[in-house]
């Protein structure tokens, strides 16, 4: 083997993507402690987006390669699951900001929205409460819209060049479908659950206790199922997985705990800096904050996930893919959810009730009827290029329409909220159509998720008849 082709000198080439941006980083730190006495090295904007944004190329790889390495060891679900919370810790901490800011400033749901006479410091509190909703149903808007789509598309072009098994070739318009591992019945099985709560939670008010017990506790219910499953058959892997997982123990954990460890690490610092970037360039066009912070910032937290995904795509290994598309969702949309009023209670000072205004719950109205959507698509565990382009267009559409009626670019007859709640009644009735052709198929995917719960407890499962 070449040495520039040995898998060693893969792993390098990565590291060496993230090595401007962690040398940058250790400079300042050395500089602030004094150990260095020298001016921090400061970038402008569009190279720091630049640097950053190759740093977090350079870190997804190493993400990737990770969880395909523990796939040796343990279940692949939970391996996916790992990698899932570690591609999209950005988008906590960034919604953990706002949380905090927002119960430090007092925003209550008794004080917001915060009217004439009120103090500034309240005024910020409450828009920080908003922002963090807006950010959270932002990126899962994102990870449905583009993510599930962008793959399902890119799969079906990739195929002719890897020859994907999962990808089948069907008669008709944009019929060619990539079809999914049944084990991902767990994972849509506790998506469902969740996004039928969420329908819920504007009627609260805000995000209060019940609706962290419930959310955070379905997904370590989730994690408890999914760690006590077996190892999966062995999968044949190639290049690095392959050549880590050769290695004995107790050296193949410390490898995929360092591929993990140092990942995690450079995802987690150059994330912020790379959607701050992102965010003040699409500012100096003139795009609003408010926007910017929806929709621009968690795109960029959402980039290692999708990288991650294109990585195992292009493998040939579309199921894993799916399988962390999907287990980024069940995160966000369960723990981003619930540790929200947890957040804000603790810089609060006491329980609190994370408030949101009206345009904020049909922001999660929306979220959670194109996530149920989105799950009536996947239920026969199937996806079609022509269902893939249904979901980027009536996401997209929505974010663009919305975009012309906040700058007023064209005479829209509706408010945004409206529109909003318009695309939210669309999305629910094209999936409960579709959920009721396909009930069959939905009593198969809650039987094997069912059954997971069964195994997970040493009971036998019921359901068999399914899993072909």
């Amino acid at each position: 083997m070449s040495r520039l082709r040995h898998p060693l000198a893969q792993v390098a080439y990565a590291v060496a993507l993230t090595v401007p941006w962690t040398a940058t980083r250790l400079f300042n730190l050395l500089v602030r402690w004094d150990v260095v006495r020298a001016t921090p090295v400061h970038f402008g904007t569009l190279t720091e987006v630049a640097v950053t944004g190759v740093a977090v190329l350079g870190a997804s790889f190493l993400l990737a390669w990770g969880a395909e390495t523990a796939e040796k060891d343990v279940p692949r679900a939970f391996a996916i699951a790992v990698l899932a919370i570690l591609a999209v810790a950005p988008e906590y901490a960034v919604d953990a900001l706002y949380a905090w800011n927002a119960g430090a400033g007092g925003a209550t749901t008794a004080a917001c929205p915060a009217g004439p006479g009120a103090t500034e410091r309240l005024v910020e509190a409450c828009e920080s409460a908003n922002l963090a909703v807006a950010n959270m149903t932002g990126a899962n808007r994102i990870l449905i819209g583009l993510g599930w789509a962008g793959i399902a598309v890119f799969t079906v072009r990739r195929a002719r060049q890897t020859n994907d098994p999962a990808v089948r070739a069907r008669e008709g318009w944009l019929a060619d479908v990539v079809t999914l591992d049944r084990g991902i019945a767990t994972e849509v099985g506790f998506l469902f659950l969740a996004t039928v709560w969420a329908f819920f939670v504007p009627l609260g008010g805000g995000i209060d206790a019940l609706d962290t017990a419930l959310l955070v506790g379905l997904y370590l219910t989730y994690i408890v199922v999914i760690i006590r499953g077996d190892v999966d058959a062995e999968e044949e892997h190639v290049g690095v997985p392959q050549y880590f997982q050769s290695w004995s123990l107790p050296w193949r954990p410390l490898a995929v705990l360092t591929l993990f460890g140092y990942s995690g690490l450079m995802i987690f610092t150059a994330v912020e800096p790379f959607a701050h970037g992102l965010e003040v360039l699409g500012q100096d066009f003139g795009i609003p904050e408010f926007f910017m912070i929806q929709w621009i910032a968690p795109l960029a937290s959402e980039s290692p996930e999708l990288i991650v995904v294109v990585v195992l795509v292009n493998k040939a290994r579309s199921t894993a893919g799916f399988n962390a598309l999907i287990s980024s969702k069940l995160n966000q949309w369960t723990l981003l959810i619930g540790t929200l009023s947890l957040v804000f209670s603790l810089a609060y000072g006491g329980y609190g009730v994370l408030p949101f205004d009206s345009k904020q719950s049909a922001e999660i109205w929306i979220t959670a009827a194109q996530s149920f959507f989105a799950l009536a698509v996947l239920v026969d565990f199937e996806i079609s290029v022509r269902e893939a382009l249904s979901i980027f267009v009536l996401f997209i559409s929505q974010v663009l329409l919305e975009f012309a009626i906040i700058q007023d670019l064209a005479p829209i007859p509706v408010s945004s909220e409206e529109l909003l709640i318009g695309y939210a009644v669309a999305y629910v009735v094209i999936g409960a159509a579709l959920f009721w052709v396909r009930r069959d198929a939905l009593k198969g995917m809650l039987g094997l998720a069912a059954d997971a719960g069964r195994t997970a407890v040493g009971r036998d499962p019921v359901h068999q008849e399914f899993a072909d």
